[in-house]
């Protein structure tokens, strides 16, 4: 009876062929079992084949792995009457799942216990292992067989038996195959295109025109000219505004605008307008320059310094001691003075407005002056015992110095002498 079923499993394998997956993902499954169980001789049993029928009971987390609860009866008359019962469970593993053929390997642990004749009916723990393969008829059917190694520790000592079983392997629910899409009949070949004759070409479009119009050069003043030139392309007339009117395609002419003005040129032709414009900026001369002052006139020299404070024209810059040579004229005045009067003497006092400490102004209208009594010495040849320079910083304004021209005339020079 082994080698039938032996064959039976071989015959499966011959056969197997691809189809679409038979093995699926959330399946349920039961199967129906029979076939053979040969206990291994020491256990005085029987070495020859024994029948055996059982049921599995499977469920597939994926593909590829599964588990299944079973159970096997054998009865065995072989030597002495002996029935052998076992049950438990088995992880399997799938190859192939989405073929007509599913080989897979099986591995579980269960119980195993014995009735019959000088038996003791203690369960006992068993180990198995081995391999099967689903063949599937249809998605809901195959056949299956089983080869399985088991052992387990009976009469002190491990024993190893052999189960070989065939059955139906009947599964339920889980995921549905996809329908194969229905491939539409490819649809039938156009018909090829009528090819109408092509048109007569049409005349090309006359030739659009074109302008250009400068001026240079572009900024005059005044009174002076400029000069417009122009040129254009396809056209047949041109015509250029304010004051000007119709012109050749091209030429020059002078101008002389009254204003800055900005000029349009337009050409037209058979193929539509073209339009240019160019501007002239007119500035306005410069005012003519101020007729020169008059000079001032010189007072009297005694009249002026003798006997009482007198200022001179000289003003200075913020900040600064130095004369400018716009004042020469008065401190000339101031020489000539002191060489008609050999006996005057004096003081020259120099002022300064708000900008600056009193300490800094203090030193500047010293400075200023000095600038003055120096200036005298030096070009006139007076004696420097004749002159006395003292400075009184901004103690002593003339006008205001909360605007710039009351500042400017408190920057200043100021004279006292005496002429016995």
């Amino acid at each position: 009876m082994r080698k039938s079923l032996l064959l039976a499993m071989a015959g499966l394998l011959v056969v197997a062929s691809i189809a679409s997956a038979a093995n699926r993902e959330g399946q349920f499954s039961i199967s129906p079992v029979f076939g053979g169980y040969s206990f291994d001789s020491p256990q005085g049993i029987g070495y020859d084949s024994n029948p055996i029928f059982g049921g599995r009971a499977g469920y597939n987390f994926t593909d590829n792995i599964g588990i299944e609860g079973l159970f096997d009866y054998v009865h065995s008359t072989k030597g002495r009457t002996v029935d052998m019962y076992r049950y438990g469970g088995e992880l399997l593993y799938h190859f192939f799942p989405e073929n007509r053929f599913v080989p897979y390997l099986a591995a579980g642990f269960n119980g195993v216990n014995f009735t019959g004749t000088g038996q003791d009916k203690r369960v006992r723990s068993a180990f198995d292992g081995g391999i099967g393969a689903k063949y599937f008829l249809f998605d809901s059917f195959a056949l299956r067989g089983d080869v399985r190694a088991i052992a387990y520790n009976r009469m002190n000592r491990w024993n190893g038996n052999l189960e070989y079983t065939l059955g139906a392997y009947i599964p339920f629910g889980g995921a549905k195959p996809a329908a194969k899409p229905v491939v539409p009949p490819p649809a039938p070949a156009p018909a090829p295109p009528v090819v109408a004759p092509p048109p007569a070409p049409a005349p090309p479009p006359p030739a659009a025109p074109t302008a250009s119009l400068t001026v240079s050069p572009s900024t005059i003043t005044k009174g002076q000219s400029a000069t417009l030139n122009w040129k254009s392309q396809n056209a047949t007339g041109c015509d250029i505004q304010p004051g000007i009117g119709p012109v050749p395609p091209q030429g020059a002419r002078a101008i002389t605008p009254a204003d800055s003005t900005s000029y349009d040129l337009s050409c037209s032709g058979a193929g539509g307008t073209a339009v240019s414009a160019a501007g002239v900026t007119v500035n306005m001369p410069p005012p003519p320059a101020p007729a020169p002052k008059p000079a001032p006139k010189a007072a009297a020299s005694p009249e002026r310094f003798c006997s009482k404070p007198a200022v001179v024209d000289v003003f200075f810059d913020t900040d600064k001691a130095s004369i400018k040579t716009q004042y020469d004229a008065d401190l000339n005045n101031l020489g000539s003075f002191l060489k008609d009067f050999p006996k005057a003497k004096g003081e020259i006092s120099g002022h300064t407005d708000n900008v600056g400490s009193d300490k800094y102004n203090q030193k500047l209208s010293e400075r200023r002056a000095n600038s003055v009594r120096d200036y005298i010495v030096n070009k006139f040849g007076i004696a420097s015992d004749r002159l006395t320079a003292k400075g009184y910083g901004e103690s002593k304004p003339v006008a205001s110095n909360k605007n710039k021209e009351g500042k400017a005339k408190n920057r200043r020079v100021e004279t006292n002498f005496t002429c016995d």
